[in-house]
């Protein structure tokens, strides 16, 4: 089913990394408005996600919402991402009548139906949309973050578990933006 210009698009971003918030948004396209090369922001470069993201907040119903480590160690990783999705949509100034998701996992919201889409993303112009926002966004907190812990190279990784990331928490130990409730470090340390 779908409803030009009434369906909300919901992803999410950093939902396995070690330090920073989940990243969710909603967006809206209204009926009439095509906005040229939206996909998966994980298949665009860093420079096209940020001029689709321009034309985005122009154009479109949008709502960005971030969700910190606090919630996230509380709650889950997946309890917090739905969480977020549906601060987003709260968040969205027109209305809609039904909701898609990307992945496979989503709650009730408001007796709106909704659709969860494995790889969405990719398939619907709202949820890329969505994935566009949520991760541009998220992107530029870790590196204002890393502005403030350079040790951990947050710019480069935003937060997820690349080797330089770990060996950052080994020297440094962690800090108030890593997930406690995550595995921070490889239980073994390799040989080499």
């Amino acid at each position: 089913m779908h409803f030009e210009g009434m369906e909300a698009g919901c992803d999410e971003a950093g939902r396995g990394c070690l330090a920073g918030p989940v990243s969710a948004a909603a967006v809206i396209i209204p009926k009439g408005v095509n906005i040229i090369g939206l996909n998966d922001s994980k298949q665009l470069s860093e420079k096209k996600r940020k001029e689709l993201r321009l034309e985005i907040e122009e154009k479109c119903y949008w709502k960005v919402i971030m969700l910190g480590p606090e919630v996230i160690d509380k709650i889950n990783i997946l309890n917090a991402s739905i969480q977020a999705m549906q601060l987003a949509l709260d968040g969205l100034s027109n209305p809609f009548k039904h909701i898609l998701v990307d992945g496979n996992r989503f709650k009730p919201y408001k007796n709106i139906p909704y659709t969860t889409v494995v790889k969405g993303d990719g398939k619907f112009k709202s949820i890329a949309a969505a994935s566009i926002l949520a991760k541009t966004h998220r992107d530029d907190l870790m590196e204002n973050l890393n502005l403030e812990y350079p040790d951990y190279g947050w710019a480069q990784n935003k937060g997820y578990p690349t080797a330089f990331h770990r060996k950052a928490i080994a020297q440094f130990g962690s800090n108030v933006h890593h997930r406690k409730s995550f595995t921070l470090l490889a239980k073994q340390i390799p040989l080499f």
